[in-house]
């Protein structure tokens, strides 16, 4: 429980860190790596980039770019965090060879069994197997409550035990479907501010600037392909976990189904 604590604690601290640091990345990457001389014409940020130069082609989409590098960083960020923390909450080895188990062994009665396996195989499923379990072991001595009470008892207790894991197991991801509206928004963004600064530019004196207008330009396609490809990302990344949490979510269902069913007949 204790280590558990802690890892929870963890989550925390590292998803309200997240964004700020990837917008302190953004920003350096943006300033220092693609605003850098070496990509432009004359050695100058404010010149037009050197043709084939993809970084300064992206350092001319403006101030949009970081905003919405800081989101794809995030979203790179959160789905690896949530790669390890549903692979870990998956426990180890085949959920459905873990039910089978733990089903086989209510079988024969042997809760004990059943326990160790939750221990050996350790992640949500497991944790919520153990605590009707443990449930279970204790309503068998109990003498003073009827057959349909214990049941209702188990029963709640399993809902309970799966309050405490869903939380963990879908931190972070409702991040991560704003995002995918918010990046595309703030590409559209982009394209607007890139394309009023074209029309400034052909006003300009009814001669258009041809620097000016570029720029405009790539501001508006670059901040579109940005935004699109981080929203879609974060779209895929979000309904890649939402299945794999349905998957444990079933698992734990037909677990807790299994242990009240067995206590129904043999009790």
């Amino acid at each position: 429980m204790k280590s558990k604590n802690r890892f929870l604690k963890f989550q925390s601290a590292f998803s309200a860190s997240v964004i700020p640091v990837s917008f302190i990345i953004a920003e350096l990457v943006f300033n220092f790596v693609m605003g850098s001389g070496s990509h432009f014409q004359g050695n100058n940020s404010a010149n037009a980039p050197i043709p084939g130069d993809f970084l300064g082609v992206i350092f001319k989409g403006g101030f949009i770019v970081p905003v919405i590098m800081t989101l794809l960083l995030t979203v790179l960020a959160f789905s690896l965090e949530r790669y390890f923390t549903i692979t870990k909450a998956g426990g180890k080895g085949s959920a459905v060879k873990f039910v089978e188990t733990i089903k086989s062994n209510l079988a024969k009665n042997d809760i004990n069994a059943a326990i160790s396996e939750c221990d050996r195989f350790e992640g949500s499923i497991a944790s919520v197997s153990r605590a009707a379990l443990l449930k279970y072991q204790m309503l068998e001595k109990d003498t003073t409550m009827t057959k349909e009470q214990k049941l209702l008892d188990i029963t709640k207790n399993i809902e309970e035990a799966t309050s405490l894991e869903l939380p963990s197991l879908e931190q972070n991801l409702p991040i991560l479907a704003t995002i995918s509206s918010i990046a595309t928004m703030m590409g559209l963004l982009g394209t607007v501010l890139g394309m009023i600064r074209s029309f400034a530019a052909m006003a300009n004196a009814g001669a258009p600037d041809s620097v000016a207008l570029s720029t405009g330009i790539s501001e508006a396609l670059i901040n579109t392909a940005f935004g699109i490809g981080t929203g879609a990302l974060a779209v895929i990344m979000y309904n890649f976990y939402t299945t794999k949490i349905d998957k444990l979510t079933y698992s734990i269902d037909e677990a807790g189904y299994s242990i009240v069913q067995t206590f129904a007949a043999k009790h």
